[in-house]
């Protein structure tokens, strides 16, 4: 039995987990780049790709660009594995941030999964799955996968905690589900080989939480004037909402992001002309529960992007402003 290596790291509610601060920027258009692979893999990869912008407010735009966001390799002996979401942009450009080693059934999508962001499906928190853990342990140590005991329980034993993820309830039909027998569980009771997306895989990427097609996005941000007289009011108004601001830069120097108000909130800062290069994260270096970033900042236009910490049920108004320090 054949599992994708470990997810690369950089370190009702709908089903699927994303882990929190992995996601993109709601509209994005993320570029791909191909390094190697035969005309048959490439399309592949461009269908099941497909099978995620169908449904979530992304675009996959493959034009090779030197500088894309997720760079795929083909090689054979080294699995099929991706790091997830923002992280991509950590990696060095000379470097790939997917390998798809092999293709089988819907193995392009379960990476790209791991691309715009979300985890395995058996690692979620409210995971159903009663795992026999000595002869999981000891089946993945075997031919083809070769694992040890602790990439065995990073890959497939280790759940996340509830406060590392968006979404709750476990999806037994998940693309971002592995298959396993029964044999590896104590209740007798296995998974499925999902090889397509599931409808839950479906809602909850295009859900409120990730890219919905109805979200705010960089075309209808809310500029904010650097160095404004007066503070921008603005307010959480339904749960799992981000709210998105965008400001031009003239002159290079250091700025000062920040919010303002009762509602604890999360902020990200991504540019320069960049809807995908994050610069920066915060979430309690202002006063109180408010978010701060302090950052030296090029010409250009950049994004800034607010949510409540708590999506699960986190309302509230805040205030933003940008100032030159």
């Amino acid at each position: 039995m054949r599992f994708q290596p470990t997810v690369r790291g950089r370190e009702g509610r709908v089903r699927a987990i994303s882990p929190i601060g992995k996601s993109w920027m709601n509209g994005s258009t993320l570029r791909v780049r191909f390094i190697g692979g035969s005309a048959a893999a490439r399309n592949t990869a461009r269908e099941q790709a497909g099978w995620w912008s169908s449904v979530a407010n992304l675009k996959f735009d493959f034009n090779n660009a030197p500088n894309a966001e997720i760079r795929i390799a083909f090689d054979q002996s080294d699995g099929a594995w991706s790091y997830v979401g923002t992280d991509c942009r950590g990696i060095p450009l000379n470097e790939a941030t997917m390998n798809l080693g092999f293709l089988d059934g819907g193995t392009a999508a379960h990476e790209f999964g791991h691309a715009i962001g979300l985890a395995h499906e058996h690692q979620n928190p409210a995971g159903g799955i009663s795992w026999n853990e000595s002869v999981v342990i000891r089946e993945l140590a075997k031919s083809p996968n070769f694992w040890d005991e602790a990439t065995a329980r990073h890959n497939v034993l280790r759940k996340y905690s509830a406060d590392q993820v968006n979404g709750t309830a476990f999806d037994p039909k998940s693309i971002m589900l592995y298959f396993f027998p029964a044999s590896w569980t104590t209740n007798g009771i296995g998974t499925e080989a999902n090889e397509v997306l599931s409808q839950m895989d479906k809602d909850f990427i295009a859900g409120a939480r990730m890219y919905p097609k109805t979200g705010t996005t960089t075309s209808s941000a809310t500029p904010l004037k650097v160095n404004a007289s007066t503070r921008t009011q603005a307010s959480i108004g339904k749960i799992g909402e981000e709210d998105l601001f965008k400001f031009t830069v003239t002159a290079d120097g250091r700025y000062v992001i920040d919010t303002r108000g009762p509602s604890d909130v999360v902020m990200k800062l991504f540019g320069p002309n960049s809807e995908t290069a994050l610069i920066a994260e915060d979430d309690d270096s202002g006063v109180d529960t408010n978010a701060r970033i302090v950052a030296s900042l090029v010409k250009g236009e950049y994004f800034v992007q607010v949510r409540h910490y708590n999506r699960t049920s986190g309302l509230g108004n805040y205030s933003v402003k940008v100032a030159k320090a």
